[in-house]
């Protein structure tokens, strides 16, 4: 068995079935917060929560009836990625209780670690994941893998080449790895939370998910786009192809992110009628600078990069009846109307926030020279 593809240990497990169909929708939420990408930063994650005023200084919520969305992509790259789902699994049930609500996306990272796309994944990861009995398994595994490589069929190996593989092998699986695979199994600890999660949601007037929506995707609903992520996390062999592995799918496309506006007006229009919002809320394209809002905020881009990884500040979106704002820095700043000089006002005013010299400086001065 291939254990970083299958995603989980062992052939006696059960079939996992999907999860039934969850809300995707919420009317009249008073205040809601959007989180961009965590990257395995638990610090930054809660750093940025304390700013915005939903978790106190020993990180329980005092969000009240807020809705929290953390918009995707918690783990890779960071050491601190079971921290920080543990953080909001653990928030999730606390708003719960005051009458709020966390919603925790599902990201193209969720989906990968779950299918085993380890490509982003830090040995510290898997160190969070190691135990008493680390080595055990990690010997029972490499037997395993050690079997497979010369069963009936394969290609006959010399001993010095099978030695060679299973030495590569060994690197690649440090201590907390057949743990980590466990839980994030479709039956684990974090998978089992992971697909019974949305990837695409509606509150109030606004969409909200990981990508963002494709022409190929404008008119899936949300249940039918959940449904079927949900339905292949179940099973991660389904995952390739599926919409979660999509390139133009809800976890993948950055045409929203990244695309020239004007030729995506037609569009973003019909999104935007399709899902009855006025606005949508995306992460996954990391901006590198600030939270970017973009059609003249008509889409606003969360994804900072506040992890260690990017080193960006802590930010993020709230959206309070008819008025939505930046908090970067525990500086407030309204989303800015339409044409070039709206943004270029509110990106001044973020560069001021900053620490000197500000990243957006040359956001600002690459939107300057354009006509």
């Amino acid at each position: 068995m291939n254990l970083t593809r299958r995603g989980f240990i062992g052939a006696n497990l059960a079939l996992v079935l999907a999860p039934a169909a969850t809300l995707d929708s919420w009317q009249g939420v008073g205040r809601i917060v959007a989180v961009g990408d965590v990257h395995g930063d638990k610090d930054a994650l809660s750093a940025v929560l304390k700013m915005s005023g939903l978790v106190d200084e020993k990180e329980h919520w005092i969000g009240g009836a807020a809705h929290l969305v953390q918009v995707g992509d918690v783990p890779a790259r960071g050491i601190q990625t079971r921290q920080a789902f543990d953080m909001l699994i653990r928030l999730e049930k606390e708003a719960a209780v005051a009458g709020g609500k966390v919603h925790a996306l599902i990201g193209n990272h969720e989906a990968g670690v779950m299918s085993g796309d380890l490509r982003n994944i830090l040995p510290g990861e898997y160190s969070e994941f190691a135990g008493p009995d680390s080595v055990r398994k990690l010997e029972r595994a490499h037997a395993a893998e050690a079997t497979a490589q010369t069963a009936p069929g394969k290609p006959e190996l010399s001993a010095d080449e099978l030695e060679r593989r299973m030495g590569e092998w060994r690197e690649r699986h440090p201590p907390g790895f057949v743990e980590h695979r466990e839980a994030f199994s479709p039956s684990g600890y974090y998978g089992s939370w992971i697909r019974g999660n949305n990837a695409v949601i509606r509150i109030n007037d606004t969409l909200f998910l990981h990508g963002g929506i494709s022409p190929k995707f404008v008119s899936r609903t949300r249940a039918s786009m959940n449904g079927k992520i949900q339905e292949e996390l179940s099973d991660p062999e389904r995952l390739l192809p599926g919409t979660a592995t999509d390139v133009q799918g809800p976890l993948w496309y950055r045409g929203l992110a990244e695309g020239e506006e004007p030729m995506l007006e037609r569009h973003l229009a019909a999104v935007l009628e399709f899902h009855g919002v006025r606005r949508i809320v995306i992460g996954h394209t990391v901006t590198r600078s600030c939270i970017r809002p973009r059609f003249g905020s008509r889409v606003v881009n969360v994804d900072i990069g506040l992890s260690r990884f990017y080193g960006l500040p802590p930010a993020c979106l709230v959206i309070e009846a008819a008025s939505a704002y930046v908090m970067h820095r525990n500086v407030t700043i309204p989303l800015p109307g339409r044409g070039q000089g709206e943004l270029l006002k509110y990106l001044e005013t973020v560069a001021q926030a900053d620490e000197r010299p500000s990243p957006v400086r040359k956001l600002i001065a690459d939107l300057a020279l354009r006509p």
